[in-house]
């Protein structure tokens, strides 16, 4: 998903429903480290999109 489209649909985003998806991001990027630390990852550049993910959707959340 390009850049533009997420903000779209986050910017469509009730607060209640800014909330839940900030919590699976924050629950995605736990994950994440918590494979990183057990296991091989394969794509190291997930940290970086799931931590701009994590910043619009704060960006997002405080501008309502």
């Amino acid at each position: 998903m390009k850049r533009t489209e997420f903000m779209q649909e986050i910017a469509q985003l009730s607060a209640e429903e800014l909330r839940n998806a900030l919590g699976e991001t924050r629950r995605a990027l736990f994950g994440l480290r918590l494979n990183a630390a057990t296991t091989h990852l394969k794509d190291y550049s997930q940290y970086k999109k799931l931590r701009k993910q994590v910043a619009r959707i704060l960006t997002v959340a405080s501008s309502k």
